[in-house]
Parts: structure tokens; C-alpha cells; sequence
């Protein structure tokens, strides 16, 4: 399986196609965004274990609303239930992609650790913000390449999950060369990656100005837009003898 290079002004295309999914159903939409934040952010803040159990399953999450996507794509409707699908299909695999991204997050941090940037990283770990307003900045001036390097990874752990758990649902495919195959969707379109993050930051800010509110529309459309990227980049094969997606058929 090769991903498709596609041109920049591709990006584009991922906005509106992503807007054109969200507006079948967007109220539900915002409601299941809510379920999932407020149920991660429960399950977070359970101690010791509740972060990284939602690392854990945040690639199970994801492919809830994947499903979601899928379904109205196809005429169909968006339901709560989609939540759940990924526990149905694959749920072993797409755990062990979190748990691959639990122990990337900490081998980065351990890597930025011995590098310089102990103060950098116990802020990072601990989530909260330190009481005296400059101490970021410090922490921040203080680790020096530490920083370089804890961008550098993170970046590349971000590429290589960026699709990993739909290549794994909706193509079957393993963890690994899931994440092998991200990076290299990623990279090799960088430019159409560029402009549709150019053009989303665009949107966060004028979202932000009334009260947040747009971010409503913009927190779903980040799910709605990445499944649009996905089907250009990693179109489904037509079976010979059916014409039927290959991957309706696998998850039929």
C-alpha cells in the first residue's frame, strides 16, 4: 500500500469536505466531542493510572468518530454507538498503538531528560502551570537542545500516528508498519499538510473570538477533515468482482 502525493491545494479540500460531514449532523457531533472530552478528562483524573489509560485508548476514541465519518459518508447516520466501534474491531491492535505512543512520549522525554531539560519536562509531565510566571521561560531558555530534540520527536510520533489508527481499522494493517506508513503519507505530502494547517490556525483564531463559541465547529471538524485527508491519501481498492470498497467489505 503506497499513499497517494497530492498537491497542496489539496489542503483546502480537506477544510470543506470535513465542513461538508460536519453540517449532516451537528448537533450530534458536538455532543459526542463532549462525551469525549468530559469522559477523558474523568478518566484522567484518576490517579496514577488515568493518564495513561487515555493514552491508551485514545486511538479507540478516534476511530469512533472515524466510523462516525465513514457512516454519513455513506448516507448514513451518525450515531453514539459509533464511540464504541473500535472496541468491537481491532480493539487489541489499536490499544497497542497507544501503548506505542505512551512509551514514545516517555523514551522523548527521557531522551530531553539527559539532554538538559529536567525542568522542562517535570513541568510538561506534571500538566499544571508553575506559580511564578517566568519560570517557563526559563525552563524553556534552559533546555537549549533539549527542546530541539523534544520537538524533533514529538513531531515525528505525531506523523506517525496521524493515520496509524485508520490504516489498522479501515485497511487492516499492523501497528507498526501503520505508523511506518503515516510517517511516509506525511511526509510525502508536505505541502497540502502545510496549507490545511495554515488555513486552520486561520480558522482557531477567528473561532476564539466570540467567546470560543466557533470552536463548536472547529473541534469536530478536526476529526471530520483528518478522515477527508485519510480517504485522498489512502483511497480504498475496488474489488474486481463487486466493485465494493475493499474496506467496507473487511469491516462489513
Amino acid at each position: 500500500m503506497e499513499p497517494k502525493r497530492l498537491q497542496a491545494k489539496q489542503g483546502l479540500q480537506w477544510i470543506k469536505k470535513g465542513y461538508a460531514l460536519f453540517i449532516k449532523a451537528p448537533l450530534l457531533w458536538i455532543v459526542l466531542l463532549v462525551i469525549c472530552f468530559v469522559g477523558g478528562g474523568a478518566l484522567s483524573a484518576v490517579p496514577f493510572i488515568g493518564e495513561p489509560l487515555v493514552s491508551l485508548l485514545m486511538p479507540v476514541m478516534v476511530i469512533g468518530l472515524m466510523a462516525g465519518c465513514r457512516s454519513l459518508e455513506q448516507g448514513d447516520e451518525l450515531e453514539l454507538a459509533h464511540l464504541f466501534i473500535g472496541f468491537a474491531h481491532y480493539p487489541s491492535r489499536l490499544i497497542a498503538l497507544g501503548g506505542i505512543t505512551l512509551v514514545g512520549q516517555y523514551l522523548i522525554y527521557g531522551a530531553m531528560i539527559l539532554s538538559g531539560g529536567a525542568t522542562l519536562v517535570d513541568i510538561l509531565m506534571n500538566n499544571q502551570a508553575p506559580t511564578a510566571p517566568d519560570m517557563i521561560q526559563q525552563a524553556v531558555a534552559g533546555a537549549g537542545a533539549s527542546l530541539m530534540i523534544g520537538v524533533l520527536l514529538f513531531s515525528l510520533l505525531m506523523m506517525s500516528m496521524q493515520f496509524a489508527p485508520m490504516l489498522v481499522f479501515f485497511r487492516s494493517v499492523p501497528p507498526i508498519h501503520a505508523m511506518k506508513l503515516s510517517l511516509h503519507a506525511f511526509t510525502r505530502n508536505m505541502g497540502a499538510m502545510l496549507v490545511y494547517g495554515l488555513i486552520f490556525m486561520s480558522l482557531a483564531l477567528v473561532a476564539s473570538i466570540p467567546m470560543m463559541l466557533g470552536w463548536l465547529v472547529l473541534l469536530p471538524m478536526m476529526f471530520t477533515s483528518l478522515y477527508a485527508s485519510f480517504c485522498d491519501i489512502f483511497p480504498a481498492e475496488l474489488t474486481p468482482d463487486t466493485g465494493i470498497r475493499r474496506d467496507d467489505r473487511e469491516q462489513a
